[in-house]
């Protein structure tokens, strides 16, 4: 799960990282309290969307008195950012931050991911800050330094060491480094992250460290024992299809094109979409019930895929393990014959009960297309959105 940049400064507070001010607002009212409460005649406005890239996008601004500051703040509340990390929808910024201008001597990269190859939480430290971190390690693979987190979030005194020295930290700037590190190492593992990032992380004129900026995603499967993060959770910045499949506890990802896919099973569905586009089709959503869904969790997840108006045909893909085949054919027959479905509707399945569910969608009047395999599925769904 994805967060604002607010949430992650407020959690880098937490655990001692210096952040500078702010005020989070959504409407000039606000704007004008926070710019009093304040006392800002300088500051960057700054949109809060699910995103990078925000500055490239127009959506940072600096401005340089108290009219300047809330005109930018008016001008960017509910501003569309769209790149590529948006996708071509976008997402809108239903607040912005106000925060006063810091001065910069010299900018930094910290973070910390899960790394996929050794399999461990590691922190990245690069002096190349204010870049993206792939064109650095693109280009400038030596100005980039990993270090293992050890499983309690804590690094050892060598590796603090090892970082401020790559750095080039010295005197009261490296001590603060040592605790920097050692502190969103913490926060990284104790916050069940993915990702927990600080571009640009600064040095003030004074030598002082200051989190300019800071990116937070969470692992979904660990909100259950993250309370307080789960509650950052804000559904305006994921499709509507998205939040309501999250609402019934189901994995759903919106795409770009027109074939509705329901399958029970991650690997399954992955297939479903390859072969999809192997026969000329696109895809219009990823969206796996799970092995153990229930009739009204599928009934739930054709009505998402129905409500899509891009959708002109779906292709049903069921195994049935857990979740047997009569289950599937209830699910589907209890959503057909509630909503009005006016797109071709494919059916293979396979497994428990396999006979019986294919004879009640036969038996239901309704118009279910049943293929005997996965090519033949394919072929017909993508011959139907076809017309």
């Amino acid at each position: 799960m994805n967060t604002h940049e607010y949430q992650a400064k407020e959690i880098l507070q937490e655990y001692g990282i210096p952040v500078p001010g702010f005020a989070i607002v959504s409407d000039v009212d606000q704007a004008k309290q926070a710019i009093t409460e304040m006392n800002l005649d300088q500051a960057v406005v700054k949109v809060q969307v699910h995103a990078g890239g925000r500055g490239k996008a127009g959506g940072v601004k600096l401005a340089k008195s108290r009219d300047e500051i809330l005109k930018q703040a008016e001008n960017l509340i509910g501003m569309k950012i769209v790149n590529n990390q948006t996708g071509k929808e976008g997402l809108i910024s239903h607040q912005v931050m106000i925060s006063p201008l810091t001065d910069i001597k010299k900018e930094y990269y910290l973070g910390a991911i899960i790394d996929r190859q050794s399999g461990r939480a590691t922190l990245i430290a690069s002096p190349e800050g204010g870049m993206d971190i792939e064109e650095v390690a693109a280009k400038t693979p030596e100005r980039i330094l990993t270090v293992p987190i050890r499983l309690d979030g804590t690094l050892k005194a060598y590796q603090r060491l090892q970082i401020v020295k790559f750095m080039g930290w010295k005197d009261k700037t490296a001590k603060q480094g040592m605790q920097l590190v050692a502190a969103l190492a913490k926060a990284f593992v104790d916050t069940d992250a993915s990702l927990l990032e600080v571009n640009p992380l600064i040095e003030t004129p004074d030598g002082d460290l200051v989190a300019l900026d800071a990116k937070l995603s969470v692992d979904e499967n660990a909100l259950y024992r993250q309370p307080r993060i789960a509650n950052f959770f804000d559904r305006t910045q994921i499709s509507p299809y998205e939040a309501q499949a999250m609402e019934h506890d189901l994995a759903y990802v919106a795409l770009d094109g027109d074939i509705g896919c329901m399958v029970n099973g991650a690997g399954l569905a992955m297939a479903t979409m390859d072969i999809i586009q192997h026969y000329g089709g696109s895809p219009a959503n990823f969206l796996d019930v799970g092995g153990s869904a229930s009739k009204e969790k599928v009934a739930e997840g054709f009505k998402i895929i129905l409500s899509d108006p891009k959708v002109k045909a779906i292709l049903v893909n069921i195994f049935g393990g857990i979740m047997n085949c009569v289950t599937l054919a209830a699910g589907l027959i209890a959503a057909a014959s509630e909503l009005e479905v006016s797109v071709p509707l494919i059916v293979r399945m396979e497994g428990t009960n396999v006979e019986q569910g294919k004879k009640l969608l036969e038996d239901s009047g309704l118009n279910f297309i049943i293929a005997e395999d996965l090519i033949e599925a394919a072929q017909k769904v993508v011959a139907a959105a076809k017309g």
